[in-house]
C-alpha cells in the first residue's frame, strides 16, 4: 500500500461508516433531514487534501506560488472540519428513528470531521517544521486552530461559508473587520473563538502527545536489529 493510500485508510473507513449511517437512516425514515452531513464531510476532506498537497509541494521545493496556494486553500477550508461538531445542535427526537441512533450518527460525523482537520494540520505543521523549526510549527498550529474557532463562529452564527471569501468578499470582510475593530459590540465573537480555539488546541496537543507516547513505547519494546 502506498504512503498516500495509508494516509487515507483510517479517514476512508470513518467516512464510509458515516455514509452508511446516513444511508440507513434515509432508508428507515424516508427523510433527508441529516443529508447535509454528506456535504459537510466533503468540505472537511478539502483541508486534508490541501494539507497533503502543501507538504508534498514543500518537499519538492515547488514554486512559492504553488505552495502558498495550497496553504491558503488549506487554511480557508480548515474550519469546515471541526465545524461539524456544532451540528450536534440539530439533535432532536425524530421518529421513527430512535434518538440514540441520531446521536451516534452526529457523533460519528463530528469525530470524523475533527480527525480530518487534525490530520490535515499534522501534514501542514510537519511541512513547516521541516523548513522553519518546531517552534514555528507549533505557533502555526495554535494560530490556525484559533482561526478555526473564529471560522466556526462565522459559519454557525453569521452563516458565512468558506467560498464566500471568493464569491462575496466585500460583505464578509466588512463583517469580519467590524467584529475585530469593535470587540465590545461583539462579545460572543470572542467567547466562541476563544473557547472553541482552546478546545481544539488542547485536543490536538493531546492527540500529538498520545501518538508520540505510543511511538516511544513501541520503540522501547522493539527488539534490536541484528547485523
Amino acid at each position: 500500500m502506498s504512503a498516500d493510500a495509508r494516509r487515507w485508510a483510517i479517514p476512508g473507513v470513518l467516512l464510509l461508516w458515516c455514509a452508511s449511517l446516513i444511508v440507513l437512516r434515509v432508508g428507515r425514515s424516508g427523510s433527508l433531514v441529516y443529508i447535509f452531513l454528506c456535504w459537510n464531510l466533503f468540505l472537511a476532506c478539502i483541508p486534508l487534501v490541501a494539507g497533503q498537497a502543501f507538504r508534498a509541494s514543500s518537499r519538492r521545493r515547488a514554486s512559492a506560488a504553488l505552495q502558498i496556494g495550497w496553504f491558503a486553500l488549506w487554511l480557508l477550508f480548515l474550519p469546515n472540519a471541526p465545524y461539524i461538531v456544532t451540528d450536534l445542535l440539530h439533535l432532536a427526537s425524530r421518529p421513527p428513528v430512535p434518538l440514540w441512533y441520531d446521536l451516534v450518527l452526529l457523533l460519528s460525523c463530528a469525530g470524523t470531521g475533527l480527525l480530518l482537520g487534525y490530520a490535515s494540520l499534522i501534514e501542514v505543521q510537519g511541512a513547516v517544521e521541516e523548513r522553519f523549526g518546531r517552534m514555528t510549527g507549533w505557533l502555526l498550529a495554535a494560530g490556525s486552530l484559533f482561526l478555526s474557532g473564529f471560522g466556526i463562529y462565522l459559519g454557525r452564527f453569521r452563516r458565512w461559508n468558506s467560498w464566500d471569501v471568493l464569491t462575496d468578499p466585500t460583505r464578509i470582510f466588512h463583517d469580519v473587520f467590524d467584529q475585530l475593530l469593535n470587540p465590545a459590540s461583539h462579545p460572543r465573537t470572542y467567547a466562541v473563538t476563544l473557547i472553541f480555539g482552546s478546545g481544539l488546541l488542547l485536543g490536538y496537543a493531546a492527540l500529538r502527545l498520545l501518538v508520540a507516547n505510543a511511538g516511544a513505547a513501541t520503540g522501547a519494546v522493539r527488539p534490536p536489529l541484528r547485523p
